[in-house]
C-alpha cells in the first residue's frame, strides 16, 4: 500500500492493522497459520547482501540456511532497516511420500500428518514438589516430558500404524525423510556460483547512507562465523550512486566558487575587492546549513544542488555593493568609508528588492504536495535561506569589509596594464555602443516592441514543443535484467536462458559489468518456474567514463542481444531516478476493468491495446509486467461417485494438497532454531496428469480407492496471478518512449490509445508516471503563483504599479533562453527544469531591478528626463549586471557539463539556468530601459487623464 506524502506512517500502519483484523477471519485457515506481517518501509531494495561459495562445494540450500539462521535476525534489527526479503530458505524436515507404499499399507497422507502432529510435540509436564505442597517436602524439580524431535533419524522412527499382526509401520517405511530446503522454488547464483542473499528495504524516515553503513558493519562482524571459501558480496547497492552524486555536487560547489572568484577578479581587477564577496560565501553557506539543520533537513543531492545555485546568487549582492563602492571612489574620489556610506544609500533598496524577488519566486514551491513538492521544498528552503542571509551580509558584513579593506585612490587612479587594460578598453567600447543602442531604441521604440512580440511568440511555440517528463534518467551503476520464458516452461528451460544472458554480461560486457546476481523462480512480474531476474552491478563511474559503458548503452546492447534469444522475453531495466517510484525508467500504468467485464475481457483489452501500441510512433517498448495466462490442469471431483464409494471429500482434498502441493505440519528444533516440517509426494509421483492414478484414498470401509474412480481432469486456460489496483481488477504495463520522444509524449499516446478500448476499461498511472501527471498539473500553478508573488513584492517595495510591470515584462526573455537551451540540448520539461525556470525568472527580475532602481532615482530625484534617466542608468548598471550574471553562469556551468552520478538532474537544472541567465542578461539589458520609459509614460498619461477629468467635473459643480 502506498500513501500520500505527509501521512504519518505510524498512524497509517495502525489503521491498516485495524482493517486487516476485520478481514483475517475470512482468510483460509492455511493462510492464517502462516501469519500476516504489516511493516512500514520504502518500496524498493536499498541493499542486497549475498554470500556465495567460491569453490561451489556448498549448495544454494546450504547457503540459504546460513543466511536465514545467521544473517536475517541481526540485519533485520539494524537501525534504519524497515523490511527484508530473503533469497534463500533455512532447512526444513522434508517427508517425501511414496504413494505405492502408502497404498500397500492402506494409509493416506492425512495419517502421516496426524502421526507427526501427535508425536512431534512439546509437552509442558509441570514439576515435582510444585507449590502448593505439604510441609517437609525438600525437593523441587522440573518434569521434562515429550519434546520436539531434532533429527531426521528421530522422524524416521515416528510410528504411523500398527498392523493386526503386531508389525509396526514407521515413517521411514512410507518414503524418504531428509533434512532439505524449506522450498525449492528458487535457485540463486552469483557470477555462476551457488549463492543466497537477503534484500533490505529502508525504514520510513531513515537515512540511507547511514543505514547501509550500519548494515555493512553488522555483516563484517558476522563474517567470522562463515564456513571456509564462503564470501560476502553486495551485488545490488544503491548507496554508492547516492554518495557519488553528493560528492559530485560538492566538487561542483567548490568548482563554482573558484569560477565565481575568477570572474569577479576579471571585472574588479583588485584582489582586495574580489576577496570581499568571496568572504561572504562561507558565512552564508554556514548560516544556511544551520537553518537547514534546525528545520530538520539533511544534506542530500537536492539541497546541494540548491547550494550550487545559491553560490551565484549570494555573491551577486556583495558584488553589487563592492562594485558601486569602487565606482564612487574612482569617479568622486571619496574615501572607502565615505564611498561605502553613499553606496549603501543608493543600493540598499535594490538589495532588499532583489532578495525579496528571489525569495518570492521560490516561496510557493515550499507549499506544494506530492513527490515533486518534496523536491521543490528542498530547493525553496535552501535558496530562500541563502538569499535572506545574503542580503543581511550585503547590508551589514560587506560594507564593513569595504570600509576597512579597500584602499583609497590616492594620487589618481592606478591604470591597469596588460590583459586587464585590454579588457577594460573592449568593455568600455562595447558600453558606448550599448548606450548608443539604448538611446536609439528609446527614440524609436516601435520596432523593438515588434521584436519583443515575436520573441513572446517564440517562447510559446518552443514551450509547446518541449517534451515533458517527471525526472531525468540517471545512471546509478545498476541494471536489472528480467527474463520470462513461455508459460508452463520448466525451471530447467528458464535456467538455460539465464545462463546465456549471464554469460553475455560477464564476458561480452566485462568492460562495464562487475557482477551478475541471478534468481531463477522470481522476478518483478511474479513467481514461477518461467521467471528469472538478474541484478547487474556496473563498475564505478570513474572506470567507465566512456558513454559506451553507461548504464543506458549497456541496457540497449542487452536488448539487442535479447533479440537473438527466441525462447524467452528478456528485458533490460535501468532503475528510475527515484528508486521508490517503481522498478524501471519510462512509464508505468495499470489497465483497469472498471466495468467488471471479467478476466477474459480484461486480457482481450490488454491484447487490443498492445496491437494499437505498435502503430504509435511515440512508443518504443510496451510490455505487460505480469504472468501470462497459462495452461492449467483442472481436477473435477464427482461428489456422487465419491459418496457412493464411501470416500469423504475432506480425505480427497487432504490427499491432493499433500501429494501435489506441500503441507506444513508443525515445527522441529535444529541447532537451537525452530524450523518447519513439510510433507509432500515424491517427485516421480507428481510429474504428469497420469500420476494421479498412483494416489489412493481410504473409504469408510477401510478400502483404498484410486483417484481415477471418482476424479477426472482436463486442461484449461487461466491466470496464475490475479492483480488489483485500487481494488479493481487490473494488469500492469511498462513501457519506454521512442527515441526523440519524452515520457510525457508516450503517456499522452497511451491515453489516446486507451480511449479506443471498449467501454469500462481505463488507464491508471502509478509510480513515476503518477507523480509526473501530478507534477505537470502543478507546474502551471507554480509559475503563476511565483509571478504573482514577485509582482506583489515589487508593488509593495516601490509603492507603485508601474515599476513592477516594467520589471515583470523582462521575465519572458529569461524563459526564452531557458526553453531554447533545454530544447536545443534535447532535454525535457521536468521538475529540475522547472526549478531552473523559476531561478531564471528571479534573475531576470533582479537585472531589471538594478537598472530601474537607478533610473527611478535619476528621474524623480535628480531632474533628468525619463529617456536620459533610463539611458544613464543602463550605462551605470551594465558592468555590475554583466559581472553578476557571468559570475552566476560560471557558478552553474559545472552543473550543465556534469558527468557521472546525478548528471541527468544536473544537466536539466544547469542548462535551464545557464540559457535563461544569458538571455535574461544580453536581451534584457536592451528591453528594460524601454519598458521602464514606456510603462512610466503610460501610467503618467493615465494619471493626467484622470486629473483633467476631476478638474472638469469640479468646474462643472462650481458653475
Amino acid at each position: 500500500m502506498t500513501f500520500d506524502q505527509g501521512v504519518n506512517p505510524d498512524i497509517a500502519q495502525v489503521q491498516v492493522q485495524n482493517k486487516l483484523q476485520l478481514a483475517i477471519p475470512n482468510l483460509p485457515a492455511e493462510v492464517q497459520r502462516q501469519g500476516i506481517r504489516v511493516v512500514k518501509f520504502q518500496a524498493n531494495f536499498m541493499l542486497l547482501v549475498s554470500i556465495y561459495s567460491k569453490d561451489g562445494k556448498l549448495s544454494y540450500g546450504d547457503l540459504g540456511n546460513i543466511i536465514v539462521s545467521s544473517f536475517q535476525d541481526p540485519l533485520s534489527r539494524t537501525q534504519g532497516v524497515g523490511d527484508f526479503f530473503v533469497f534463500g530458505f533455512q532447512n526444513a524436515m522434508r517427508i517425501w511420500l511414496d504413494p505405492a507404499k502408502l497404498n500397500s499399507y492402506q494409509l493416506m497422507p492425512s495419517d502421516v500428518t496426524a502421526a507427526i502432529s501427535a508425536q512431534n510435540v512439546q509437552v509442558s509436564s509441570g514439576s515435582i514438589g510444585g507449590l502448593p505442597t505439604r510441609k517437609g517436602v525438600e525437593l523441587s524439580a522440573t518434569v521434562i516430558g515429550k519434546t520436539r524431535l531434532k533429527t531426521a533419524d528421530e522422524f524416521k522412527e515416528i510410528l504411523v500404524k500398527v498392523q493386526p499382526d503386531g508389525s509396526q509401520i514407521r515413517l521411514k517405511d512410507l518414503g524418504e525423510v531428509v533434512l532439505g530446503n524449506e522450498t525449492y522454488s528458487y535457485d540463486v547464483n552469483y557470477n555462476g556460483k551457488p549463492a543466497a542473499g537477503i534484500a533490505l528495504r529502508l525504514a520510513t524516515g531513515a537515512n540511507m547512507l547511514e543505514t547501509v553503513e550500519r548494515v555493512k558493519h553488522t555483516v563484517d562482524q558476522l563474517k567470522a562465523n562463515l564456513p571456509p571459501n564462503v564470501e560476502v558480496v553486495y551485488p545490488y547497492d544503491t548507496s554508492p550512486s547516492v554518495k557519488a552524486s553528493i560528492d559530485s555536487v560538492v566538487h561542483t560547489l567548490f568548482e563554482a566558487i573558484v569560477l565565481v572568484f575568477l570572474v569577479m577578479l576579471l571585472f574588479l581587477q583588485n584582489i582586495r575587492a574580489t576577496l570581499i564577496p568571496t568572504l561572504a560565501v562561507p558565512v552564508v553557506l554556514l548560516g544556511t546549513f544551520g537553518v537547514l539543520y534546525a528545520c530538520g533537513f539533511t544534506i542530500n543531492v537536492m539541497t546541494m544542488f540548491a547550494m550550487v545555485l545559491a553560490i551565484g546568487l549570494l555573491v551577486d549582492d556583495a558584488i553589487v555593493v563592492v562594485e558601486n563602492v569602487e565606482r564612487l571612489m574612482e569617479e568622486e574620489h571619496l574615501t572607502p568609508r565615505e564611498a561605502t556610506y553613499k553606496s549603501m544609500q543608493q543600493i540598499s533598496g535594490a538589495l532588499v528588492g532583489i532578495g525579496l524577488v528571489i525569495s518570492a519566486v521560490f516561496m510557493p514551491m515550499a507549499f506544494f504536495g506530492g513527490s515533486a513538492g518534496i523536491i521543490y521544498r528542498q530547493f525553496s528552503v535552501t535558496i530562500i535561506t541563502a538569499m535572506g542571509l545574503s542580503v543581511l551580509v550585503a547590508l551589514i558584513f560587506t560594507p564593513a569589509l569595504c570600509a576597512s579593506m579597500l584602499k583609497a585612490h590616492v594620487g589618481g587612479v592606478k591604470k591597469p596594464r596588460g590583459f586587464f587594460a585590454w579588457f577594460n578598453r573592449v568593455f568600455e567600447r562595447n558600453t558606448d555602443r550599448y548606450e548608443s543602442s539604448v538611446s536609439t531604441i528609446l527614440h524609436n521604440p516601435k520596432r523593438t516592441f515588434v521584436i519583443y512580440g515575436l520573441l513572446l511568440l517564440g517562447v510559446v511555440l518552443m514551450f509547446r514543443n518541449l517534451p515533458s517528463a517527471f525526472l531525468p534518467d540517471e545512471d546509478q551503476g545498476l541494471l536489472v535484467v528480467q527474463i520470462q520464458t513461455p508459460a508452463n516452461s520448466s525451471a530447467e528451460r528458464t535456467e538455460a536462458v539465464l545462463n546465456k544472458v549471464r554469460q553475455y554480461l560477464l564476458e561480452d560486457e566485462k568492460e562495464g559489468v562487475v557482477s551478475a546476481f541471478n534468481i531463477s523462480g522470481y522476478n518483478f512480474a511474479g513467481r514461477g518456474q518461467n521467471s528469472a531476474v538478474i541484478w547487474v552491478r556496473l563498475k564505478p563511474f570513474e572506470e567507465r567514463k566512456s558513454s559506451e559503458n553507461s548504464a543506458f548503452a549497456i541496457a540497449q546492447r542487452i536488448t539487442g542481444f535479447a533479440g537473438t534469444i527466441r525462447d524467452a522475453n528478456v528485458v533490460s531495466i535501468v532503475p528510475p531516478a527515484i528508486m521508490e517510484m517503481g522498478n524501471a525508467t519510462g512509464f508505468d500504468l495499470f489497465l483497469q476493468d472498471n466495468g467488471a467485464h471479467g478476466h477474459a475481457a480484461l486480457m482481450a483489452a490488454r491484447d487490443q491495446l498492445m496491437k494499437l501500441v505498435e502503430k504509435e510512433p511515440a512508443l518504443a517498448i510496451v510490455r505487460p509486467n505480469g504472468l501470462d495466462d497459462e495452461a492449467q490442469y483442472q481436477v473435477t471431483i464427482d461428489d456422487e461417485k465419491a459418496r457412493a464409494l464411501q470416500v469423504s471429500i475432506e480425505s480427497i482434498d487432504d490427499t491432493m494438497s499433500v501429494a501435489w502441493g506441500s503441507t506444513y505440519v508443525n515445527d522441529f528444533i535444529d541447532k537451537g532454531r525452530v524450523k518447519k516440517v513439510y510433507v509432500q509426494g515424491e517427485m516421480d509421483s507428481r510429474i504428469s496428469p497420469e500420476d494421479f492414478d498412483k494416489w489412493y484414498v481410504r473409504n469408510a470401509a477401510g478400502q483404498m480407492v484410486p483417484f481415477s474412480a471418482f476424479a477426472t481432469g482436463q486442461w484449461v486456460y487461466g491466470s496464475p496471478k490475479l492483480e488489483r489496483y485500487g481494488g479493481i481488477p487490473s494488469v500492469e504495463l511498462l513501457g519506454q518512449p521512442a527515441p526523440g520522444y519524452s515520457t510525457g509524449d508516450a503517456m499522452a499516446a497511451i491515453e489516446r490509445i486507451s480511449a479506443q478500448l471498449p467501454n469500462g476499461f481505463g488507464v491508471a498511472w502509478t509510480g513515476l508516471s503518477y507523480e509526473e501527471r501530478a507534477a505537470g498539473s502543478q507546474a502551471t500553478m507554480l509559475y503563476v503563483l511565483s509571478l504573482m508573488m514577485v509582482f506583489l513584492c515589487l508593488a509593495a517595495l516601490y509603492e507603485s504599479w508601474s515599476v513592477p510591470v516594467s520589471i515583470m515584462l523582462v521575465v519572458p526573455l529569461g524563459i526564452l533562453g531557458a526553453v531554447a537551451a533545454t530544447l536545443g540540448r534535447g532535454l525535457s520539461n521536468d521538475v529540475f527544469f522547472q526549478v531552473g525556470m523559476l531561478t531564471t525568472m528571479g534573475l531576470a527580475a533582479k537585472n531589471a531591478i538594478l537598472i530601474v532602481e537607478f533610473a527611478k532615482d535619476l528621474y524623480e530625484n535628480q531632474g533628468r528626463t525619463l529617456v536620459e534617466a533610463a539611458t544613464e542608468a543602463a550605462r551605470l548598471r551594465l558592468r555590475p549586471i554583466v559581472m553578476t550574471s557571468i559570475a552566476f553562469v560560471m557558478g552553474t556551468l559545472p552543473l550543465a557539463r556534469a558527468f557521472g552520478p546525478g548528471s541527468g538532474s544536473q544537466h536539466s537544472i544547469g542548462t535551464a539556468v545557464v540559457g535563461g541567465t544569458l538571455a535574461a542578461t544580453f536581451l534584457a539589458i536592451f528591453f528594460v530601459p524601454l519598458f521602464y520609459v514606456a510603462i512610466t509614460n503610460l501610467f503618467k498619461s493615465k494619471r493626467r487623464g484622470a486629473a483633467s477629468v476631476a478638474i472638469h467635473v469640479g468646474a462643472h459643480h462650481d458653475a
